[in-house]
């Protein structure tokens, strides 16, 4: 080589190590940057150009100095992947536990302001009527309890209705920010393409599609893999959502179903394919409870849920699914579902319990219904051989609560069944809370109670005592379960704790798992900082070796041309 030549393998060293200083400078300059990783300079030899001649013993090469070969960046693909389905984990049980707290409060179990305090007022004057039921007093106490009880009742399942709201609207929102996040990946996975075909690094674009990559892990399972010119495909639930090289981003739309109004995700292009099998088991080994936006549907259900839930065991665990691929959600998977059914089961059972008592008519117990041996039967109607025939409505037995839809007796004097089969799109037939008032009648003038035979009194003028027991007993007896995987009977008091109870344990489990996978992710993302992560006083180290190196290649070029100028200014002359 030249001695002219050696002024450009100083230049290399110059320029290099300014590069490289330059690298750490960007490095220091993000150290607080979310989602920033590390850059890590690779440098290499240039090439090598041979001595003319043959050598015996070496190869007689002479070196062209240094170059900058790589910026790269410093990250585990595996510590990535199990970021991002745990921190999905994490958010579903988050979104489990928030959904509990929320129904508590419903409940007034957070606030002091308990529903079970009105359903114990309403059993306390059912006491008091059975002391003196022909008194005007203690009849008067108990329609005022159970107007009471009703309002309250309406009001915690109203408050669940709306919650139900308010997550379907989060549905929504969620779904959009999805197919952002999907756009997003697409243009990043465009512009890496773009520079890095130029044996560039996009190391700043790739830190903002891993970025979305995180975030898009909370909302979803997903899996993502880069090919080999730097773009990812990206799958959300086994599905694909980013194709490299496609422009079209496979976005996840919306089903809306006309009677609630609730969103269902769908796989536009896929036959408006369900992004959900909302009837699968919920378990860390399937895979099936990762993503905040599976929780909110889970959670949220896909009806408004009652008491004709419980009666049927295969749709409460299982749910249901028809040739054409529609169903509903098994009730046991939603929290909301679950709780407005054996809610709405406890009103039904005590309106059904009180009405049948004060219309004098023979009927098994009403929360019999919810007996394994009797799940599906319509054991809570009035028997046909026990039904009453008014054929006078000025003699007809006035019940307490009344349906919205339909009168206790139709146009013959036969009592109105209960249709469940058009349940939920039709329950105007049925005692459920939303369809259900306190009899407008008896609110003004309570000593109605038990017409015809008013003031709780028989024929003969003597007092109905028998009535007023049956009032008290219905409240005592041991003949309601909470669900079709209980076995455990209970009173209405007891159901009622066996609900809050049962709500309670979920919440407790929600909170552990959220607790414990939100650990998880914790741990699992420090030991990514410590990978990806910039350490300043690392990076201050580098800064020093390198600026070391900068020094030294001027140093060298120095020598090189005082040589060169001795040279040519002392020994040409």
């Amino acid at each position: 080589m030249s001695l002219f030549g050696g002024l450009y393998v100083g230049q290399s060293g110059v320029q290099t190590s300014q590069n490289a200083l330059n690298t750490t400078a960007h490095n220091l300059s993000n150290i607080e940057t979310q989602g920033y990783v590390r850059q890590q300079v690779l440098q290499g030899d240039r090439v090598y150009n041979p001595v003319t001649g043959t050598a015996a013993i070496s190869k007689m090469q002479s070196g062209l100095g240094v170059e900058y070969s790589k910026v790269r960046q410093v990250r585990d693909g595996f510590l990535d992947t199990s970021y991002r389905r745990e921190v999905g984990r994490a958010s579903f049980y988050d979104t489990y536990y928030e959904t509990t707290n929320e129904i508590d409060t419903f409940l007034g179990e957070l606030t002091g302001a308990s529903f079970k305090s009105s359903l114990t007022n309403l059993w306390t004057s059912v006491e008091e009527l059975q002391k003196d039921p022909a008194s005007a007093v203690t009849e008067g106490q108990f329609v005022s309890c159970a107007s009471q009880f009703l309002d309250r009742a309406q009001a915690v399942y109203n408050g669940l209705k709306d919650y139900q709201d308010n997550l379907n609207a989060q549905i929504k929102d969620v779904i959009e920010q999805i197919n952002d996040l999907g756009q997003q990946i697409s243009k990043y996975n465009d512009m890496i393409v773009r520079v890095e075909v130029g044996s560039e690094e996009a190391n700043d674009i790739r830190d903002a599609r891993n970025k979305c990559l995180d975030e898009l892990g909370k909302l979803g399972n997903i899996t993502s893999e880069e090919n080999p010119v730097g773009a990812v495909d990206v799958s959300f639930e086994g599905v694909s959502f980013v194709i490299a090289g496609k422009t079209k981003v496979f976005e996840m739309g919306v089903k809306t179903d006309p009677n609630t109004g609730f969103h269902t995700p769908i796989w536009s292009s896929f036959n408006d394919m369900e992004v959900f099998n909302c009837n699968q088991e919920i378990s860390t080994k399937l895979n099936t409870n990762v993503g905040s936006l599976k929780a909110i549907v889970l959670a949220r259900g896909d009806r408004r849920a009652n008491y004709t839930d419980i009666q049927d065991e295969n749709l409460y665990n299982r749910g249901e699914v028809k040739d054409d691929g529609t169903g509903k959600m098994a009730t046991a998977n939603s929290v909301l579902m679950n709780t407005m059914a054996e809610f709405d089961n406890l009103i039904h059972g005590v309106v059904t319990h009180v009405n049948n008592i004060l219309a004098g008519e023979d009927t098994v117990y009403a929360t019999e219904l919810t007996d394994p041996d009797n799940i599906g039967a319509d054991i809570h109607e009035v028997p046909a051989d026990k039904q009453a025939l008014y054929t006078d409505p000025a003699k007809q037995p006035k019940e307490l609560f009344v349906r919205l839809g339909s009168d206790r007796y139709d146009s013959t004097g036969q009592y109105t069944k209960e249709d469940t089969t058009k349940s939920p799109g039709d329950t105007t037939s049925m005692y459920t809370i939303a369809n259900i008032k306190i009899n407008p009648e008896l609110l003004k003038e309570p000593t109605l109670l038990g017409y015809p035979d008013r003031n709780f009194t028989t024929a003969d003028k003597n007092v109905d005592q028998t009535k007023a027991d049956a009032l008290a007993e219905a409240f005592s007896t041991q003949g309601s379960i909470l669900n079709p995987n209980v076995t455990k009977k209970s009173n209405f008091i007891d159901l009622y704790s066996d609900m809050v109870g049962s709500l309670s344990t979920a919440g407790y489990i929600y909170k552990s798992m959220s607790e414990s996978q939100n650990q998880t992710a914790t741990q699992i993302d420090n030991s990514r900082q410590q990978i990806m992560g910039v350490s300043s006083n690392e990076e201050l180290q580098n800064m020093i070796k390198f600026q070391n190196a900068f020094n030294a290649a001027s140093r060298y070029i120095n020598t090189v041309n005082d040589m060169i100028d001795h040279l040519l200014n002392r020994l040409g002359a």
